[in-house]
């Protein structure tokens, strides 16, 4: 208890001394500028953090890859960053997504290389405002923003702005409260760039599960309020209906004004769903969505009601990695934001399945960025290729996208994110422990209904385990206790995503039986029996 007061202490401050700063002049100058020096800024940044600290995990991977800073930015100067990174990804200059949350250790030419998660901050800069991941580790992810990095990310709000003239747009979010910080920031950043967020739609738990987060969001937006930002209080939906949030739409319609609609995947596509089955008319809505993979039939949904829809793909530890324009209108594409990241793959066998994917791996670039960091997976993956369009992002330098994002490592559905490992010892250890069977029982399928994401608890018939309801209400309480867990059970109550079926785990084309079933990966009918 008294962990978490000072955790939202910092916060508070932290948007104090934010709403005190102010805004950044020539916000499409700065992009540009750092667009344009980005290999120059990664090179310093290297060479004052890591090859000056032998201790750094990191100067002990170059050191066993055999690679100097001369070399490398001999290397840059002669191939380019991205080869570059690439080649020191062959030499095991990288981290797989559990190295970097700390949970397998660091193992190099035989050499084991002692890390911990502070190794990775950037000791460049201090932190003002605290924001952590919504993951199910421990100890959850911290990172801490500082003021010069929250004040660079304001700047994209610029191309934004123009790329979907959304100066003459209402702006509404669907976006959870506190514990996760996205909500809240939005809120702030819109204020502060001259714009507000007219209403925000969230789903706020009961007050019984919630209440404290109810009343810590709604202390921050009180302080917000008293230093003139013009931020809304949260309006809570209910459970399983977002028929409010499509009215809305639908009356600012009628006034003649559109909406600009900022929100998790499948949350947009329920208002979408919604405003069809009531006959709302929603048409014009642009909905900006993230925290999930966005699929070929809920981008259906959202257009049959009318409106268009465009991914923004995001990273908690990482920042913004890309944006879609307005010509992009299939394949989960963004334009990867290269000033502040670098992104390369390689093909991979997926952890918990049989499927090899694209695996993304990303480079912190700007000097003031949260954590310093060079091939670091996250366990997402996609195809990297030329942007071909003809818009405000590629004019200014973003020539590159990332097609066909999806998670392989991890649950992300309704915006959450629960990493597979973690959820593998309740349906391997906990859930046979209580209702009988055996590892390989018990199968959670991440499965693509169309209107929303269902999560689907297949137990097989063998095991005994029985009742559905009850093998649900335990299922949800262990993954309240992880950590992040009290988020995704609020999520996942209100929107009734988790279901029971009895019947056989699914089996990949060699026999096997995968605890994980992930959407990324593709599946059959999940409700099959």
């Amino acid at each position: 208890m008294l962990r978490e007061a000072m955790y939202y202490t910092r916060m508070s401050r932290g948007v104090y001394h934010l709403l005190r700063a102010p805004g950044t002049a020539d916000p499409e100058g700065t992009i540009l500028a750092q667009l344009a020096n980005r290999e120059r800024h990664f090179l310093e940044t290297v060479r004052r953090v890591i090859f000056a600290d032998p201790e750094h995990p990191y100067h002990r991977m170059f050191q066993l890859a055999g690679c100097s800073y001369e070399d490398l930015k001999h290397g840059i100067e002669r191939d380019g960053l991205e080869s570059t990174l690439a080649a020191l990804h062959r030499t095991g200059v990288c981290l797989s997504h559990d190295e970097f949350k700390c949970k397998k250790p660091i193992i190099r030419s035989g050499h084991a290389i002692p890390a911990n998660h502070a190794c990775f901050l950037n000791p460049l800069v201090s932190g003002s405002y605290e924001a952590r991941s919504s993951g199910s580790r421990s100890a959850g992810t911290v990172t801490r923003h500082n003021l010069q990095n929250q004040l660079y990310r304001e700047c994209y709000s610029h191309f934004l702005r123009k790329e979907f003239d959304l100066d003459n747009r209402a702006l509404i979010g669907i976006m959870p409260i506190l514990p996760s910080a996205w909500g809240l920031g939005n809120c702030l950043k819109a204020a502060r760039g001259g714009r507000h967020i007219e209403k925000w739609f969230a789903v706020g738990g009961t007050l019984r599960d919630s209440g404290h987060y109810r009343a810590v969001t709604k202390a921050i937006l009180i302080l917000a309020r008293l230093m003139g930002a013009k931020v809304p209080f949260p309006t809570y939906l209910k459970p399983d209906d977002f028929s409010q949030a499509a009215e809305w739409l639908a009356k600012k319609r009628q006034e003649g004004i559109f909406c600009w609609v900022n929100g998790v995947v499948s949350a947009c596509v329920r208002v979408a769903a919604d405003a069809l089955d009531n006959r709302l008319d929603i048409r014009g809505t642009l909905f900006r969505v993230s925290g999930e993979a966005l699929t070929e039939a809920k981008r259906r949904i959202m257009e049959s009601a009318g409106a268009e829809v465009f991914p923004y793909y995001h990273i908690h530890e990482l920042g913004p990695i890309g944006q879609a324009c307005r010509q992009m209108r299939e394949d989960n594409c963004v334009h990867i934001q290269r000033d502040a990241v670098a992104v390369i793959s390689y093909r991979r066998m997926a952890p918990l399945s049989s499927v090899e994917v694209n695996s993304l791996l990303f480079t912190s670039l700007l000097p003031f960025a949260p954590r310093v960091l060079i091939n670091v997976e996250m366990d997402d993956a996609g195809v990297i290729g030329p942007a071909r369009c003809d818009c405000v992002y590629r004019k200014a330098g973003f020539v590159e996208q990332i097609s066909e994002i999806h998670s392989f490592g991890k649950l992300t559905g309704h915006g959450i994110t629960l990493v597979g490992g973690e959820v593998v010892r309740i349906l391997e250890e906990i859930l046979p422990q209580r209702f009988g069977g055996a590892p390989g029982d018990y199968q959670l399928v991440e499965a693509d209904a169309g209107r929303r994401t269902d999560i689907i608890l297949r137990v097989s018939p063998r095991s005994g385990a029985k009742p559905p309801d009850r093998i649900k209400e335990v299922f949800l309480d262990e993954v309240r206790k992880l950590y992040g867990g009290s988020l995704s059970y609020r999520q996942w109550k209100h929107s009734g995503a988790v279901n029971v079926v009895i019947g056989e785990p699914f089996t990949t084309t060699s026999g096997k039986i995968l605890p994980l079933h992930l959407l990324g990966l593709g599946g059959g009918n999940p409700n099959a029996s």
